[in-house]
Parts: C-alpha cells; sequence; structure tokens
C-alpha cells in the first residue's frame, strides 16, 4: 500500500507525511515541477513532464488496488477508482463508485457555466476544519485499505 498525492497545491501534504510516517507507507508526490519534500526515505517526489495531464497518467499508471489517492481532480479520481484505489479530497471528501458520477455530471456543468461566462466563484477557502476532517478520511482510507490485504 503506497500513498500517491496529486501535489501541485495540494494543501494537505504534512499532513500526509505525517501519518505515512505513523503506518509506515510510501508517499509518491506527483508534480510537473520540483516540490520541497521532506528527507524522508518513504517521501518520493516523482517530477513528470510537462505535457497536459502529465502527472494524472503517472498516478493512474502506478496506483494499484488498496492504494490511497489524494487528490482534488474529480477526473483523476474516477480513473483511479476504476484501478480499486481509495480516493480522499485534501478537504476529507472520499471519491466512491456511487458518487463520482455526480461529481463528474457537477464538474461538466460548472466548467460550462464558466464558458458560458457565468462566474462561478471556486472554490470556498481551505480551514482548518478541511484539515481535520482530511486526516480523519485518509486514516480511514488506510485501515479499510489494510483489512483489505
Amino acid at each position: 500500500m503506497q500513498i500517491h498525492v496529486d501535489a501541485d497545491g495540494c494543501p494537505v501534504k504534512q499532513e500526509i507525511y505525517r501519518v505515512a510516517r505513523r503506518y509506515k507507507l510510501a508517499v509518491k508526490l506527483v508534480a510537473n515541477k520540483w516540490l520541497q519534500a521532506p528527507d524522508d526515505p518513504l517521501v518520493e517526489m516523482v517530477v513528470v513532464g510537462d505535457g497536459f495531464d502529465a502527472a494524472d497518467d503517472w498516478i493512474v499508471e502506478h496506483a494499484a488496488a488498496g492504494d490511497v489517492v489524494v487528490t482534488a481532480d474529480i477526473q483523476l479520481a474516477a480513473r483511479c477508482l476504476k484501478k480499486d484505489a481509495a480516493i480522499v479530497g485534501p478537504t476529507g471528501r472520499h471519491f466512491t463508485d456511487r458518487d463520482i458520477g455526480g461529481a463528474l455530471a457537477s464538474r461538466a456543468l460548472s466548467a460550462q457555466l464558466r464558458e458560458s461566462g457565468v462566474v462561478t466563484g471556486g472554490p470556498p477557502p481551505f480551514r482548518d476544519r478541511d484539515r481535520s476532517q482530511f486526516l480523519q478520511a485518509l486514516d480511514q482510507a488506510i485501515q479499510q485499505g489494510r483489512r483489505r490485504v
């Protein structure tokens, strides 16, 4: 079991490192450019090319059943669910087969509204409560994954 992180703009990297150390799990930080990472044998920085969705493609290729993927990207979440990975968003949202279709539809609708000139306002600011919910969700995903193995 590993934790794959869609690392560009991920606000909960420190929390991921802390949980990974507790469970002794490898963390793959995946981004288009080098990011600061702790000097820890469990944490690996993976820099992919600048191509569109290059980080997403790397994560999908390397994620395995039972792994945890941390991302806010709904399309990446949908692709990783097909690999039987657990998906956790930075605010603690679990993406599952039951709700991914609705999330994809909402994303498409928002994109269509933006393209037609409607100002949608973007996501709400990240709060301490989101950080706490993320920690609970990550711990839960890891526990579920360990029971499956």
